[in-house]
């Protein structure tokens, strides 16, 4: 799945169990661009809320940062 570099971000910190607003405030963006980026990240992934990013993140291992 290619996500941009700020919305791997994004979905880190949101698999992570952090808030827009933390997740804003971390990424130095408004809580709307948070938003943003969490519509297109559903919709890349086919998910529909956080907690199955979370999952998708867990199975696929997307946390690591070995690349």
């Amino acid at each position: 799945m290619q996500l941009t570099a700020q919305e791997q971000a994004v979905a880190q910190f949101v698999a992570g169990g952090s808030t827009n607003k933390e997740v804003a405030q971390a990424l130095f963006i408004t809580e709307k661009t948070v938003q943003f980026h969490l519509t297109r990240i559903y919709a890349k992934f086919g998910v529909r809320s956080r907690s199955e990013l979370a999952a998708v993140y867990a199975r696929e291992g997307m946390g690591s940062t070995d690349g």
